[in-house]
């Protein structure tokens, strides 16, 4: 079974702005679905992919806030399966956001400690977007602190019927039992196998619904949605997302 990553001891925030935080009680795992990007150009009069640019700064904020708060793993759901139907001008651009974001924060994250990882089906991914994130991985993957996880051409349902056909393959090779089948089994075969699952999922511009992502993962989240565009998603929002995490009991079942 893959060894899960080990959550840090948690250091307190150098700035007093978060006294009315529990640092203890900071969600190890968050998952964000970035989403209103197009929308919130349109309210302004721009072209979507302005919205998208002014989303990529937003994540550069938000990555280094968790990381200060002691967030474990920042999950973000960057490009999903279907984004590939939009316009081609629109994802061509989607497809350069990794490239500009980590060519100019790749020196940031590496200081700051954070350890680049993705999740999804990246071979599919333009040349350049691969080289951008794989350099990116292989530079911070000796890095300790916070995981900043790209959920790239990421769809969960495909993701839950490749496992199933690894493990049926399995099944007919002789090699496995379906009787030995199991959830930890599934798991294990899971593109989060080596992460613990999100505590919390957030969801910008109001919308409340999953979009095909984390589905298995999410089983046990708690979810906050908010009608914040992401590009003005900040600092605060994040805070205001956790505290709200803060004052909920979360019981897995139990009473």
């Amino acid at each position: 079974m893959p060894l899960k990553i080990p959550f840090m001891n948690r250091k307190l925030p150098k700035y007093e702005k978060h006294q009315d935080i529990e640092i203890e009680k900071v969600p190890n795992h968050i998952a964000i679905i970035m989403d209103g990007n197009g929308r919130w150009a349109k309210e302004k009069n721009l072209p979507r992919i302005a919205g998208h640019k002014e989303g990529m700064d937003v994540v550069k904020k938000v990555v280094r806030h968790a990381s200060d708060l002691g967030v474990q793993v920042l999950t973000l759901y960057a490009f999903s399966t279907e984004n590939w139907k939009r316009p081609k001008k629109e994802v061509d651009f989607l497809m350069k956001l990794p490239v500009d974001f980590l060519q100019t924060y790749l020196p940031e994250l590496i200081e700051k400690n954070v350890r680049v990882q993705t999740i999804g089906t990246k071979d599919l991914l333009p040349k350049h977007t691969q080289q951008a994130v794989d350099e990116a991985i292989y530079r911070t993957k000796h890095n300790t602190g916070m995981v900043l996880n790209f959920a790239l051409n990421y769809g969960s349902r495909h993701e839950i019927v490749e496992v199933t056909k690894q493990l049926a393959g399995q099944v007919k090779e002789g090699e496995l039992d379906p009787e030995d089948i199991t959830e930890d089994l599934f798991e294990e075969h899971l593109y989060t196998s080596h992460l613990h699952e999100p505590d919390l999922l957030i969801r910008t511009s109001g919308e409340q619904r999953l979009s095909n992502f984390l589905l298995w993962q999410l089983a046990y989240a708690e979810f906050w949605f908010t009608d914040v565009y992401w590009p003005s998603f900040n600092e605060d929002t994040l805070e205001e997302a956790i505290r709200n995490y803060q004052n909920r009991k979360r019981r897995y079942g139990g009473v």
